[in-house]
């Protein structure tokens, strides 16, 4: 399986560029009060994406040596992934106000932009370590 690892790494990095731009696009067209973020067929995609995302994901761990995940950033991020996924649930229609959606939209955005950088650096504390050192 690590001779498919470059193609399944492509897949994951196109399906997290596509999930967090349909996320974003949505998040702002409910906050603009849009109909077409929560009708069924965006929905539908955004569940394929995200769907594809974490099979592939799920791929790259079974084709990594054990090594590789030895700091802890892979747990920090899959923690993150569900502090994600329910303030992304509140920004798109959980939350009862304009003003906490987009407040719950912001720490979304912010908590995937994190995420991101873990991934990125392969290091728990991301983006953090650069600005704290």
């Amino acid at each position: 399986m690590l001779a498919f690892y470059p193609y399944i790494k492509s897949v994951h990095l196109w399906c997290v560029a596509l999930s967090g731009l349909l996320f974003a696009m949505r998040g702002i067209g409910v906050l603009l009060g849009a109909r077409w973020p929560m009708r069924l067929s965006v929905r539908l995609i955004s569940y394929a994406i995200d769907t594809t995302l974490l099979t592939a994901a799920l791929m790259l761990v079974v084709a990594l040596p054990s090594g590789v995940f030895a700091n802890g950033w892979l747990a920090v991020k899959l923690a993150l992934l569900i502090a994600y996924v329910v303030l992304g649930s509140f920004a798109l229609k959980r939350a009862s106000t304009r003003r906490g959606r987009t407040m719950c939209f912001a720490a979304a955005v912010a908590v995937f932009l994190f995420m991101a950088s873990i991934a990125r650096a392969h290091d728990p504390f991301g983006a953090l370590r650069i600005v704290f050192g």
